[in-house]
């Protein structure tokens, strides 16, 4: 096991690490974003909190989700290891300097833009995992029931509504309408929906999350592309077309975040 050690603890492998764990961080933003888009569903939230409550109590997500702990522990340890090591290999650097010609603004500021987004992850997880889990948080009336073996979930709002559709019904066939409904049960579930409505409403939180977004979208920038390098694509063909997909993955993802705490606060 001893190459297998230092094959991860030399500058070459620490960066290996770095790539695959931002990549697999990548995919996360992917998932992670395109859940949230159920909260520009207008249905009261519905969709969102149904959502909230698969990701925590799905078996399978609940497994992945400590792997994605520890990806991001990994993540921001080799990035303080790399940055530590390279200050010691050169701890004066060069007397005559043109960074700004040599490598691009958010290549030179990696660990001022991982920072700023760890900063945003704690107020974030304080914000919404914290609270979901352990804090007080409103709650919403469900309606869940079995129609013709189908299992369903509304509000109990829609669920009133509904009832009275099938009265009307039931009405116009004389009795012969048959909803075939069982199972009904009434449920609460926690209302993250209103808490994450009730957060964006703040200028200040709204104003944090656009910053980290704007930081977000450098680091993206830049770690996509290195991503790839490190992992030995980097060939003059396929190079041009990584840095295209790494400029639209990073708008793309930090542009839908974005519009989250922007829709909740102008609406």
């Amino acid at each position: 096991m001893n190459w297998f050690t230092k094959a991860f603890t030399s500058t070459l492998g620490r960066k290996l690490v770095m790539a695959l764990t931002g990549l697999f961080l990548c995919l996360f933003l992917v998932v992670h974003v395109s859940g949230n888009f159920q909260l520009f569903k207008d249905d009261g939230g519905f969709s969102f909190n149904m959502y909230s409550v698969f990701m925590t109590h799905n078996p399978l997500i609940k497994t992945v989700s400590y792997l994605l702990y520890a990806t991001f522990i990994i993540h921001i340890i080799q990035s303080l290891l790399l940055t530590i090591y390279n200050k010691k290999a050169r701890p004066q650097g060069y007397v005559k300097n043109s960074p700004d010609k040599n490598s691009a603004w958010s290549s030179r500021n990696m660990g001022i833009l991982g920072t700023i987004i760890l900063v945003f992850l704690v107020f974030h997880m304080k914000d919404f995992w914290w609270e979901y889990h352990n804090g007080e948080m409103p709650k919403a009336k469900y309606v869940e029931f079995v129609q013709d073996g189908e299992h369903k979930t509304m509000t109990d709002t829609l669920w009133q509504s509904y009832v009275e559709e099938i009265k009307k019904k039931m009405a116009a066939s004389g009795g012969a309408y048959d909803p075939k409904i069982s199972e009904y049960k009434q449920v609460i579930y926690k209302d993250l929906y209103a808490e994450v409505a009730e957060e964006f409403k703040e200028p200040a939180i709204v104003i944090l999350y656009l910053i980290a977004m704007i930081a977000l979208a450098f680091h993206l920038l830049h770690g996509f592309q290195s991503a790839w390098q490190s992992l030995g694509v980097n060939h003059r063909k396929y190079v041009p077309v990584i840095k295209t997909i790494g400029w639209f993955f990073s708008i793309a993802i930090t542009a839908g975040f974005a519009a989250m705490p922007l829709y909740f606060f102008l609406k």
